[in-house]
């Protein structure tokens, strides 16, 4: 068990020192630790802690950290996950903080934020590639994708009443589709 700990917290602090722009950059990192180096979980897997991670308080890299450390060596994982995802941002913002006001007005550090948040665009676009090609399976969950992005960028509702409103629908489009068989 010490062992499993001991990869869990080094396979998750690897994502999170490696990882730089929250949690929706750390997808594809943690995809690609998770499911195709590791085999922790399957990419359908990924999706559903994906969706309860975006369901629950809090970041969703956390959150899925959470859960695959409890999926696989029960509360102690979890907690260990956890803490392997957060301890180099302490660390790493602990340092930054101790600096940062006396540097983050230079032209070179200001420059260096604009391109930084350039390639959290890209790794973010990236993640919402990959679940796209995972979650969008047929025409009713392309009509669901349609539907949810037009409102969230058109209007200015929560996005907890997009995701709620997601899953009735998905239930409701399952319960007909069983029925129409």
């Amino acid at each position: 068990m010490l062992k499993k700990l001991g990869e869990l917290f080094v396979s998750f602090a690897r994502i999170g020192v490696l990882t730089i722009g929250g949690g929706y950059a750390m997808l594809p990192m943690m995809q690609n630790e998770l499911v195709e180096r590791r085999g922790w979980a399957t990419e359908e897997e990924m999706m559903d802690y994906y969706a309860l991670a975006q369901c629950t308080p809090g970041a969703i890299a956390v959150n899925v950290s959470t859960f695959i450390g409890y999926r696989l060596v029960g509360v102690a994982g979890g907690v260990v996950a956890t803490l392997g995802l957060v301890f180099p941002s302490l660390v790493i913002i602990t340092v930054i903080a101790a600096f940062l006001g006396n540097i983050s007005e230079l032209p070179a550090v200001k420059n260096a934020f604009a391109g930084i948040r350039v390639a959290v665009a890209v790794l973010m676009v990236n993640s919402v590639i990959r679940l796209a090609r995972t979650a969008i399976v047929d025409w009713k969950a392309a009509a669901l994708f349609a539907a949810v992005f037009i409102g969230s960028v058109f209007t200015a509702v929560s996005p907890v009443l997009y995701i709620v409103a997601a899953g009735i629908a998905g239930i409701l489009l399952k319960t007909w589709e069983v029925k129409a068989k």
